[in-house]
Order: structure tokens, then sequence, then C-alpha cells
């Protein structure tokens, strides 16, 4: 009989420990499953960060790394330069990314360096109890802006992919969503050309996808779904923002 479909063996069998209606298990997979159809997992090597996705070791099926908050670039820079034929990946949340790690990120793609980053972005520290993030959108509640972020006070939500783009060592930057099956088949896409691009030995790429968190956001999970799209979406819009052409890119290297 023909398989249809199966779990990828990218990922343990280890029950995740995500809230109901989190997206992080369908960012986790569709990592799995571009290390699994690229045959890589034998010599992947992924840094967990700390945030909600600190315990992902339990459940990719390649060799793991834990980081300091924020440091995942810096240790995965460290051991991309020592394996070089390895292919190595951070897998970050906003809170880590974007605050205490603003400078390992910048640095790193600034650099160039040859590694993948998976950037999920949900707008608040998750796993500590919904605290304002970098990413918390101007009149975003949390429990460190009851009143909602005034950015004449806090600031305003840092939008890492146009950032990074500047940068001449970045290589690829795309922002996804995982809110519809559509929506994620075209993450899976763009994290595939992620792995890609470092596999070529082109240089810095980064996936920020567009994530849910229904509990700190205080509603259900099919709700939290529809918030991204009215709300995310038109502060950080989907798309490209630094693009290569990976055909091109290999003949001239030839």
């Amino acid at each position: 009989m023909a398989v249809i479909f199966e779990k990828t063996k990218g990922l343990t069998d280890a029950q995740t420990h995500y809230c109901p209606g989190c997206t992080h298990g369908i960012i986790h997979r569709l990592v799995a499953e571009t290390l699994d159809e690229l045959d890589v997992l034998g010599d992947a090597v992924g840094v967990a960060p700390v945030g909600c996705s600190v315990l992902a070791y339990n459940y990719y099926n390649c060799d793991m790394h834990e980081a300091a908050h924020g440091r995942a670039p810096a240790v995965a820079t460290g051991i991309k330069r020592s394996l070089p034929n390895h292919t190595v990946f951070t897998y970050q949340g906003d809170g880590d990314l974007a605050s205490i790690g603003t400078a390992e990120i910048v640095h790193a793609a600034n650099r160039g360096e040859n590694i993948t980053v998976i950037f999920v972005n949900n707008t608040t520290y998750g796993m500590t109890g919904g605290q304002m993030a970098p990413t918390t959108l101007i009149g975003e509640k949390a429990t460190t802006c009851q009143d909602g972020r005034d950015p004449s006070i806090h600031g305003y939500p840092i939008r890492i992919s146009e950032m990074l783009s500047t940068l001449t060592g970045a290589t690829y930057i795309e922002r996804v969503r995982v809110d519809t099956p559509g929506e994620v088949r075209k993450a899976k896409k763009a994290i595939k050309k992620a792995f890609e691009v470092q596999q070529a030995g082109l240089g810095f790429s980064l996936v920020e996808v567009l994530s849910t968190c229904p509990t700190n956001w205080g509603l259900t999970p099919v709700d939290a779904l529809q918030w991204l799209r009215d709300n995310m979406v038109p502060y950080y819009p989907v798309q490209n923002f630094k693009d290569i052409d990976l055909e091109a890119a290999k003949k001239e290297e030839k």
C-alpha cells in the first residue's frame, strides 16, 4: 500500500509542551521535514533558545545545543566555523532574538555567517507570562503595559526582517505565517530555501514566522489566528525582503 502521509523522521516521539493552539508545533514540523528532505539530519546541529521553545532539543531528531538567552547566533557561529560541513540552525522567539539577543543576531547577519535562523514572532514573552516584547504592537496590552504599548513611552515595535535585510552580509530574509494551509506551504518553501542557501555556502539566512500565542493573548486558538491576520500582518507584512537566485549563484561559483 502506498504511503500518503507519515510522521517526519526529523522529529522525535516526545510530546511537546506547547499550549493548545500555539503554532510552534507547526513550525517545528516544517523545519524537521526540511532537514529530512534535504537529507541532512545526520549532520544537522540546532541551537535552542531561552523562551517557549527552550525544550526544542527534546523534539528535533538531530544534534541540538542549548544556548544562553539571546546567544544562539553566537553559539551557532562557533559550531559552524568549527564544523563547516554541518548544517547549523537556530530556532528563536522574539523575546530571545529581538531583545537580549539583538547584538548577536545583527552581527551574525552583518558578518554573513553561513547559518540559518528560524525566528518565531508572536509579539510577546510567552514563556514568562506575557510581558511586552520588542515586537509587541502599538496598543497591544501586555502584563508590563496594561494600557497597551505606547510608542511615546515604550518605543515602536521592531521589524527585524526589514532591519536585517539592509545588512550586506545577509543573503536571504523572508517573513511568512502559518495561519492557513496555504500559508503553511509557503512557509515550508521559504524555510527550505533558507537551508539551501546555507548548503550552497552563500551566507546568512533568516525566516521570520508570524505565530500565535492564544494563552497570553487571552484568545481561543481560532480567534488568535484571526487576530494575527487582522493585527500582525498589517504591521509585519508577509514578503521576501532579500533574495538570491540559487541556481545562478551556483553557476557563478563554478
